[in-house]
């Protein structure tokens, strides 16, 4: 028998899937290779499929065969068989489809309950086609208590999530948090897989110190590039105190009170010559009101126009199927499925005067991303995003961003890495200003210490990956890195431009690997080279993000 991916001595490529087989000559696997396309292409079917999933640690290694492992292991409930095999691209009797094989992969991986996913084709002694699935679980009832600092104010966060109730997939959150902004307590509830289907549910609720916000989304996506058709809608309530900043300190505040709703319908052929092209309309309302806020303690400042849409809109979508696996670029240890394909999409919406909108405009979205190179040695990725609206007087609210990310793979364990990222705004809503800080690509800077219409900041980072694995729970990383960058043009209420800013610093990055938090804590050391003195000349940045 031999099969397409785990543990063994002589190991070939079949796109994403290796072909493994421990003992055969590498002849013997490129023929197991060839023998699995030729059946593909010949319509062999799927004669059985089968389900493993095992728990956090693996009580057959030594070193996780200790009481606290084993303990974790009895209080955890495992992912049940029915929510895995919910989410595979095929069952025994149809066609054998590599694609969606890999795919699969893809899909189980993009759990935040699943530290580990393989689909394993095999070809059996009698000439048949079986799929071995195996999962492993991660740990996914945290309390949450947390802390970070970034740009000289910090955040904090207390409560609990889980993010596989009863091994169901079904995530809950219920915690307070705390930020500059506000205080929230919130409520989140995250069905991906409402009743068994492809369906998602998600529902928000927040009461805030200077408001609320509620948000609840059901729709079917495009879950799979094979997917057929997609539908639903959300609908969002959010009332919040705004403000403008300037060098760091706030200047002003306002409310802003959100209205937002879409449904919308999409079709698609599937993935044909490997690209899936989908259509998609619908119908969306999006309003703003913005007023002063009574209760502040600044002075009175300038408050965003209040507007008003309700329209029809049309969009597409052209996707390519390229992901490569990859290992030590984003994340410490893990497999990573980073997209390498060509990506576009856009959406026009017309909305009219007098048909629940306040004006006429035409209403304009597109990206564009696509990928070059591989993880081993070199790769680019290249996204570009426009948005806009024609009105009567002009274009208005006119924000082109483009940026490009850079690797250059040095050893297993040392990548460098470039990113680029440049935004240019025209006419823009003021709520809509770019704003650039300790949190937002300036590590060594006060949080939102410049603002304006125009943005562009350099990123580079020595990456440094570790086998070191704590306690079989954390994996171990740093970086040495340096910020460039700067916000420029139209800033409300700002003093003069303060010109170029640059840092330079060190980290320590930590990812846990066995609990289903999905991201990587970030300690920082950053020193400002530029701004006024009054900024720290060392900053201390924690953070939670989802990379590195």
């Amino acid at each position: 028998m031999v099969s397409l991916a785990g543990l063994a001595t002589t190991v070939a490529s079949a796109g994403d899937l290796p072909i493994v087989a421990s003992g055969l000559g590498s002849a013997n696997v490129e023929s197991s290779l060839m023998t699995l396309r030729s059946m593909e292409s010949s319509g062999a079917l799927i004669a059985s499929v089968s389900i493993a999933n095992s728990n956090i640690f693996d009580l057959d290694d030594p070193e996780e065969n200790k009481a606290l492992y084993r303990l974790a292991n009895k209080l955890h409930v495992t992912t049940r068989q029915n929510v895995i095999q919910q989410q595979l691209l095929f069952a025994p009797g149809e066609r054998l489809s590599l694609q969606r094989l890999e795919e699969t992969e893809r899909l189980l991986r993009n759990n935040r309950y699943i530290q580990t996913a393989s689909v394993r084709p095999t070809i059996g002694q009698d000439g048949s086609v079986n799929v071995e699935v195996e999962t492993s679980d991660v740990w996914t009832l945290m309390p949450k208590i947390s802390f970070s600092r970034s740009g000289g104010e910090n955040r904090a966060a207390i409560g609990i999530k889980e993010t596989n109730l009863l091994g169901t997939g079904i995530a809950v959150e219920l915690a307070h948090k705390s930020n500059v902004d506000r205080d929230s307590t919130l409520i989140k509830f995250m069905d991906r897989h409402l009743a068994g289907s492809w369906y998602s549910l998600g529902v928000f609720l927040a009461e805030n110190s200077d408001g609320h916000s509620r948000f609840i989304q059901l729709e079917k996506p495009f879950y799979s590039l094979n997917s057929e058709s997609s539908g639903g809608g959300f609908f969002l309530d959010d009332d919040q105190v705004d403000s403008f900043y300037d060098r760091g300190v706030r200047q002003s505040e306002y409310r802003h009170e959100t209205t937002k709703s879409e449904v919308y319908r999409g079709w698609s052929h599937g993935l044909v010559g490997g690209y899936s092209r989908r259509v998609m309309v619908g119908l969306a309302q999006d309003e703003h009101r913005f007023s002063a806020h009574d209760m502040s303690d600044l002075p009175a400042g300038v408050v965003p126009l209040d507007r008003k849409f309700l329209y029809p809109f049309i969009g597409f979508e052209i996707l390519e199927d390229d992901y490569e696996k990859a290992s030590n670029v984003n994340q410490i240890g893990r497999t990573e499925d980073r997209f390498l394909g060509t990506r576009l999409s856009g959406r026009v919406g017309v909305a009219a005067a007098g048909a629940g909108s306040d004006r006429n405009a035409l209403l304009l979205n597109a990206s564009a991303q696509t990928g070059f190179g591989s993880s081993d040695s070199n790769s680019l990725l290249l996204t570009a995003g426009l948005g806009a609206r024609v009105e009567d007087s002009g274009i208005q609210n006119l924000s082109l961003a483009t940026g490009a990310k850079y690797t250059r793979r040095q050893s297993k364990k040392r990548l460098f890495y470039v990113g680029l990222d440049a935004s240019f705004g025209h006419n823009l809503d003021l709520d809509q200003l770019f704003e650039m800080g300790g949190d937002t690509g300036l590590r060594g800077y006060p949080l939102r210490y410049q603002t304006g219409d125009k943005r562009a900041v350099l990123t580079v980072e020595q990456r440094y990956f570790t086998d070191w694995h704590p306690f079989r729970l954390f994996r171990v990383g740093g970086a040495v890195f340096f910020d460039a960058g700067r916000v420029w043009g139209e800033q409300p209420g700002s003093s003069a431009q303060a010109g170029l800013l640059r840092d330079v610093g060190f980290g320590l990055r930590i990812a846990s690997d066995r609990s289903g938090f999905g991201r990587m804590t970030h300690i920082d050391i950053a020193f400002p080279l530029d701004g006024d003195q009054q900024i720290d000349s060392v900053q201390l940045v924690i953070s939670t993000k989802k990379s590195f």
